[in-house]
């Protein structure tokens, strides 16, 4: 297929692909197949999933591999946003922008051959097609058929406390459950800003899209999504600003690892607007102008493209939520105790669209946990405050974090001491460049339990997995310490942090009994 900028006639207009090229081509075929054939329902299906994102996926997968009869609503694109709009093109966008990155600095960093000419951003954004589409059929409607899951494609609304109505372009169809979850993810807000609506500002689902690389983008939002793009729109080699309300970036995160992210952030030639305030946008046709203050220091802004991320919204709308008695929180959320179960005690609601903590695996773990709730009566689940839930920021150098913050720590009134080991002292982070970051490890004081760690690195979040299984089990900081972690490593700085607790650990009663010791022991 000839790549083109406008949709073929059958192409649903709810779905933002482009270029329509055989990658999309593809993708489309797999997860939202043309004239997909509904089956014929089932009398009763121990589950009803609503939504074929990562958490509806997986729930799905687990019911219908235990021998349950399971249905699985999708009115988009099968892979929701983790596939389609999130963490797998962003991935490949951040990966090429740091080799990108690394050729254009390897002659002052490494003595390598200096490159003059720029890179090929269409060949970028093609190879984060090919890829997205070769992934895609793990996620795939066939897939999830071949498991034995009855899929339907349309527009799922609750009709009563143990029914489902299924809108297609042809058929109504009613599904009747014993248990229900709701999948339904998030998708980007729109902050009210005066004329945002009436511009054609990119998001998430729009920004993948691009195939010619924007000369001046500005971005709204300092969070993950805000950060990473920045940093790599930069290293592309478009002029980017990034404006957020905030007093640094990353707010979620210890403030030492967001100041770490900021100096690489201008080092990449990213402009930071702080405490912004934008006071009206407008587009003519040509480019955005955005008048904003930040920093204390009013100003206008005139860019080519607008990328708005400030927060998710969950999908909530149209699900008829009041005909089966399921609350919603006041920001919209469904509202969930700590067994993933809504006001309706036959429905369950899982990821984004009821959780704070809106990540992938996130939603993968309370799939696990709400299916064994809703149809076993909790044997093999359990409780979401059990989780133990890392988080990272794929800037360069990443910030992975899990457990609690100080901030949360003095929010809890929980005390704890910590400990911090920087970089700069890593043999391996220094040798390969990469020094700027540190590990904090927070322990319950006076202990060597962990209740948090926040580690900033080039592969910070490949190495936090170790802090996140010391703490899902019970093992200390100590124990941490004893196992041999190979030299010369980055993770290295998690035995130098053991290290570090073992001597602060060595009170003065235990030198003066040490001292004793080696007086008799001539």
């Amino acid at each position: 297929m000839p790549v083109s900028d406008s949709p073929p006639p059958d192409w649903p207009s709810s779905i933002p692909l482009l270029p329509f090229d055989d990658a999309n081509a593809q993708l489309m075929r797999t997860v939202a197949p043309k004239g997909w054939m509904a089956p014929v329902p089932k009398d009763r299906y121990h589950l009803v999933v609503v939504g074929a994102g990562t958490a509806g996926l997986v729930s799905a997968a687990i019911a219908a591999g235990l021998g349950a009869r399971v249905a699985l609503i999708e009115r988009h694109m099968f892979g929701g946003d983790c596939l389609n709009f999130g963490c797998v093109p962003s991935k490949a966008v951040i990966r090429a922008a740091r080799a990108w990155h690394e050729a254009a600095t390897a002659a002052e960093r490494f003595g390598g051959p200096r490159v003059t000419s720029d890179g090929d951003f269409g060949a970028v954004m093609a190879r984060l097609r090919r890829l997205r589409a070769d992934i895609s059929p793990v996620d795939g409607v066939e897939r999830f058929r071949s498991l034995g899951v009855d899929v339907f494609l349309g527009n799922a609304t609750f009709s009563g406390p143990d029914t489902i109505t299924v809108h297609d372009t042809a058929l109504r169809t009613v599904l009747r459950f014993r248990r229900a979850i709701i999948a339904t993810g998030a998708r980007a807000a729109r902050p009210p800003i005066p004329g945002l609506a009436d511009t054609p500002y990119d998001t998430n689902e729009s920004i993948f899209s691009l195939s010619e690389r924007p000369a001046r983008l500005l971005v709204l939002g300092g969070g993950p999504i805000g950060t990473e793009l920045a940093q790599s729109f930069a290293r592309f080699g478009s002029a980017v600003t990034l404006a957020h309300a905030g007093t640094h970036v990353l707010p979620r995160d210890d403030a030492d690892a967001a100041a770490v992210v900021s100096t690489s952030l201008e080092a990449d030639g990213v402009r930071l607007v702080h405490q912004a305030r934008i006071e009206r946008v407008s587009h003519d046709g040509r480019q955005f102008t955005v008048q904003l203050s930040g920093d204390g220091v009013p100003s206008t802004l005139e860019t080519d493209r607008l990328l708005v991320a400030t927060g998710r919204t969950p999908n909530t709308e149209g699900l008829g939520l009041e005909a089966a008695g399921i609350r919603v929180t006041p920001d919209q959320q469904v509202s969930v105790d700590d067994r993933l179960r809504t006001s309706n005690s036959r429905v369950y609601a899982i990821g984004d669209v009821s959780s704070a903590l809106q990540f992938t695996h996130v939603a993968d773990a309370q799939a696990r946990l709400a299916v064994a709730n809703a149809l076993f009566f909790g044997i093999g689940g359990g409780r979401t405050r059990t989780l133990v839930v890392p988080r990272v920021t794929y800037t360069d150098p990443e910030v992975a974090h899990v457990g609690m913050t100080v901030d949360e720590a003095a929010e809890r009134g929980v005390r704890i001491d910590t400990i911090r080991v920087n970089l700069e002292d890593n043999d391996r982070a220094r040798l390969d460049g990469d020094a700027h970051g540190f590990l904090k490890v927070h322990l319950a004081a006076g202990t060597d339990r962990i209740v948090g760690a926040t580690l900033v690195a080039a592969h910070a979040g490949e190495m936090i997995s170790e802090m996140t299984v010391a703490m899902t089990n019970g093992v200390g900081l100590g124990g941490v310490g004893k196992a041999i972690h190979p030299y010369p490593t980055q993770a290295e700085v998690l035995r130098r942090a053991a290290d570090a607790w073992r001597k602060r650990a060595f009170t003065s009663r235990a030198r003066r009994v040490f001292a004793l010791w080696f007086r008799v022991f001539t």
